[in-house]
């Protein structure tokens, strides 16, 4: 009788283990961390958590200036990234689609940033971005410009920060981007070129129009990723100067493990975590309307 239950049920019994790992290690850290969001408990006291209901949600919505600033940085920073990254990656898709000597070597060095640790990342730049003998400010003496303070400046810190990770992440479109060009139909070329089409009428009537669906899903995984970025900010800024460069995660691990506030951290977790999920569910309903 067992074997005949097993047989029918088979196509369940071996994913199980799967699932219950999945709920261990995702669900119940999400469903704890929520629960942890409605107390207020700081581990640098001596004090029991304590019930306050949604005054840590209330605080960090309306009554603290740092997270809403934080939230706009977050923004920000994705917005300007994955934009850059999706119009450069799909440029240098389109180009290592075509045949010239030297391609592979050139796209094996352009993959190098993508496989470099963070933290490597963040001093190799620091030294570029350093006022007095970094590479950037001798490139803007080379051009007669005066020399920016990057990552010391309020104002510049942000976008020097994005020009890293379009740095280290624009090859990440480009490699989507260049598997779907080598999955497009050939059928619509051959039309083409009967018709006598020029390259930019190829490219901007077919090509681009038939890559839709690759660029949102690129595009879908960027922004995802580019939510969460902490490793490459807190290495080269640590949020600062003056917070100009602190997001969500780096206000996050500041009120987790400076301040030690784990029922407010608790909360901002859960806001972002609805954040991200949202964001994800705008652009996979918009990859599913265009795709169509």
């Amino acid at each position: 009788m067992f074997s005949r239950w097993l047989e029918r049920n088979i196509k369940y019994v071996f994913p199980l283990p799967a699932v219950l790992f999945v709920l261990l290690m995702m669900v119940f850290p999400i469903a704890y961390t929520f629960r942890l969001s409605f107390y207020e408990w700081s581990m640098s006291s001596l004090v029991p958590p304590a019930w306050v209901g949604v005054e840590n949600y209330k605080t960090l919505l309306f009554s603290d200036p740092r997270f809403m600033a934080s939230l706009w940085r977050t923004f920000s920073f994705t917005i300007s990234a994955v934009a850059v990254e999706t119009v450069l990656g799909v440029g240098i898709a389109l180009l290592f689609n075509q045949d010239f000597k030297g391609k592979n070597a050139l796209k094996t060095l352009f993959l190098l940033p993508m496989i470099a640790t963070p933290v490597a990342i963040g001093l190799v730049w620091m030294l570029i971005y350093e006022p007095n003998i970094g590479f950037a400010n001798k490139v803007l003496q080379f051009l007669h410009i005066p020399p920016l303070l990057w990552l010391a400046s309020p104002h510049q810190v942000l976008a020097s920060l994005v020009v890293v990770d379009v740095w280290q992440w624009t090859p990440m479109i480009a490699l989507v981007v260049l598997a779907g060009l080598s999955s497009l139909p050939t059928e619509p070329y051959e039309a083409a070129m009967v018709d006598g089409a020029s390259r930019w009428q190829v490219l901007t009537k077919i090509t681009l129009p038939l890559l839709q669906p690759t660029i949102l899903v690129a595009v879908l995984l960027r922004s995802i990723d580019a939510l969460k970025t902490f490793d490459i900010i807190y290495a080269m800024t640590a949020g600062g100067p003056d917070f100009n460069s602190e997001t969500i995660n780096i206000y996050s691990f500041v009120q987790g493990f400076s301040y030690f506030h784990l029922g407010m951290t608790s909360s901002l977790l859960m806001i972002f975590f609805v954040i991200v999920l949202g964001m994800s569910m705008l652009l996979v309903t918009a990859r599913k309307r265009w795709g169509a």
